[in-house]
């Protein structure tokens, strides 16, 4: 923010604000774009979502996308192009899988995977499963 002196009064000097301009539209990274079509997936088929974002104060290695489709839990790593997952980021993949999650990574040329696994979700009947479990919890 630019700050121009408009004029002086008393002890008070008055200030006149310009708000500084920026570009309407900024140069979206690779992997942001590869985000950007995985978010549109899951608005599709309804999913709750998140960016888990670490600062230095939580784990190292989440994936990008922590979703849950149907009662299923998914973990996706985006990558662009050839990239591929660090060591820890495949840790964490194999623990959600070992977990009975659902993890991925997906980059532009994979896109029809995550499809898939987004469809095989809803198509689980894991609602009867789930209620099914919680009334032998509750016996």
């Amino acid at each position: 923010m630019k700050i121009n002196p408009a004029f002086v009064r008393g002890f008070f000097v008055l200030y006149k604000v310009q708000t500084m301009r920026y570009a309407p539209c900024m140069a979206l990274t690779p992997e942001k774009k590869v985000k950007n079509k995985v978010v549109r997936l899951l608005k599709e088929h309804g999913a709750y979502y998140f960016f888990p974002a670490s600062y230095g104060m939580g784990r190292s290695g989440v994936p990008d996308v922590v979703c849950c489709l149907h009662g299923c839990f998914i973990g996706i790593e985006c990558k662009a192009g050839k990239n591929k997952p660090t060591p820890l980021q495949e840790k964490e993949l194999a623990d959600i899988t070992k977990a009975g999650g659902v993890s991925c990574v997906i980059n532009e040329n994979n896109m029809d995977t995550l499809t898939t696994i987004l469809t095989t979700a809803m198509s689980l009947d894991t609602d009867e499963l789930i209620s099914n479990r919680l009334r032998d919890l509750l016996r």
